[in-house]
């Protein structure tokens, strides 16, 4: 079986072929030929705990192994650890071993982009993104290869953060700067990308009428990040209806009609004249899928 470090796992990853890996699974798990178990939750010591999400389709297996130590930060430890297992599903034989922090954070950004792409949106100019953590730089660098987005601005709650995240892509030549006037920016933007912790809604109620919203970082039921009443007028689309009824907390608080609701392997793109709102919890699926296609990129990082 082989290893990846953080930084070949990311050199595995590409972001144009993990978008379309992606896709591609949305096909399989709508023809019943790709499947996951409910994630795992089992309770360590110190109050920790280990989350287990096991995933397969006809051809592979994979198992992502996630702890969450909060007292670590105190340690000077990680927080969260993460590895991902891809397995032959035929054999069970151990194949490859990934970093799934960095997994985690590139097939998010990407599932993103898969997401827009099931909801009929194909390109932007300019993004407003919410947030300056790991989930903000991964998605600023997506968009940015994927769609060449022209104009980035990143707002943040520590103005010093979104000001460095916004120098780094003017160094991969994105025209990217820090604002502070979060309403403003959002009445601009065509594409709002909301990556944050926050427990209460970050993204402002007025946007444009063709605005797309991605939201990834409410994960619980008690967090979101977009308000109800702009929930409630966009055409809403989920990467698992399951998980959503569950964890999405931006949903569950606007009391949304749940049938009215696309999730992507069975999404049809929305009609012109409302906002697009494309909300995502995570599911094993996904990190199969970029298990898949790092193992089909062994070649380049076997050299």
């Amino acid at each position: 079986m082989w290893t990846l470090s953080a930084e070949e796992t990311a050199a595995a990853l590409p972001w144009g072929a993990l978008v379309e890996a992606l896709l591609q699974m949305f096909e399989r798990e709508r023809r019943g030929e790709a499947h996951a178990s409910p994630r795992t939750s089992v309770a360590l010591a110190a109050g920790g705990v280990m989350l287990l999400m096991p995933a397969a389709d006809l051809r592979f297996a994979a198992l992502k192994t996630v702890t969450v130590h909060a007292a670590n930060a105190a340690r000077g430890l990680p927080v969260v650890q993460c590895n991902v297992t891809l397995m032959d599903a035929t054999t069970g034989t151990r194949l490859l071993a990934m970093d799934g922090n960095v997994l985690t954070a590139r097939r998010t950004a990407a599932l993103s982009l898969a997401g827009a792409i099931r909801a009929g949106r194909t390109g932007t100019a300019r993004m407003l993104l919410i947030g300056a953590g790991v989930q903000a730089r991964a998605h600023a660098e997506a968009f940015a290869q994927v769609w060449g987005i022209r104009r980035l601005e990143i707002h943040a709650r520590t103005q010093a953060n979104a000001e460095e995240l916004a120098r780094r892509m003017r160094s991969l030549d994105v025209d990217a700067s820090a604002v502070a006037d979060l309403a403003v920016a959002a009445k601009q933007a065509d594409l709002i990308v909301a990556a944050t912790s926050s427990q209460d809604p970050v993204v402002p109620p007025q946007v444009r009428p063709d605005a797309t919203v991605i939201a990834v970082g409410a994960y619980r039921a008690d967090m979101a990040e977009v308000p109800p009443e702009l929930v409630r007028r966009s055409a809403v689309f989920v990467d698992t209806l399951e998980g959503a009824r569950g964890e999405a907390g931006d949903l569950i608080r606007a009391g949304i009609d749940w049938s009215a609701v696309q999730a992507f392997c069975n999404a049809s793109p929305a009609r012109e004249g409302r906002p697009v709102l494309v909300k995502t919890v995570g599911h094993a699926l996904w990190d199969l899928a970029a298990a898949q296609l790092a193992y089909a990129n062994r070649q380049q990082w076997q050299q």
